[in-house]
């Protein structure tokens, strides 16, 4: 394995997951501050690492598989935390986390029978929208008239559906595969 820049910031997005958790639940008066900083700069390495894997004609294997598990874990761990909080109504993680496992089992599947569904412009907004909300549901600061949380909140339901908007893609694009016969497995 090529040990790159875009895979160190990969890697570097997975270990600060648990130090994000860690800042959360500090009973000082900084720690949303300091959660959300956190969290900006995990989703900034998202888009950075990408960028520079393309960029630097460096995409790896370890790269293609890591990426999306980090992206996919640092959301669902946020939300978890979320939700633990009653900020986010369980039904919104249940969407967004439900989605991830079952496009990831699609995908896994579709590799074993030498398919692929490519990631696509929706997958990668509705990432980006995710982010987005969790970083306003994390601030705690005012808008305007309105918290950010609310904010937060209102961009959440609209993450949620996108995912399941590209989730359904996703199952569109692999349908041929998911409904043909394979008697080996009768």
């Amino acid at each position: 394995m090529r040990w790159t820049l875009s895979n160190q910031l990969t890697v570097s997005r997975v270990a600060l997951i648990p130090v994000l958790v860690v800042l959360y639940y500090m009973p000082v008066a900084w720690s949303h501050v300091a959660t959300t900083g956190l969290f900006l700069l995990a989703s900034i390495t998202d888009w950075l690492d990408g960028y520079l894997a393309r960029s630097r004609n460096e995409i790896t294997p370890f790269g293609k598989f890591l990426d999306p598990v980090a992206d996919k874990l640092l959301i669902a761990i946020v939300l978890l935390l979320l939700v633990g909080s009653h900020i986010v109504p369980a039904i919104l993680a249940a969407i967004i986390i439900g989605r991830e496992i079952t496009i990831s089992a699609l995908r896994e599947w579709l590799a074993e029978r030498a398919s692929v569904v490519q990631v696509s412009m929706l997958g990668k907004a509705k990432t980006a929208m995710q982010m987005i909300a969790v970083t306003a549901l994390l601030l705690e600061v005012q808008v305007g008239n309105y918290s950010s949380r609310e904010v937060g909140l209102v961009l959440l339901w609209v993450a949620a559906a996108l995912t399941l908007w590209s989730g359904f893609e996703y199952i569109k694009q692999a349908w041929h595969e998911l409904i043909a016969g394979d008697d080996a497995s009768l």
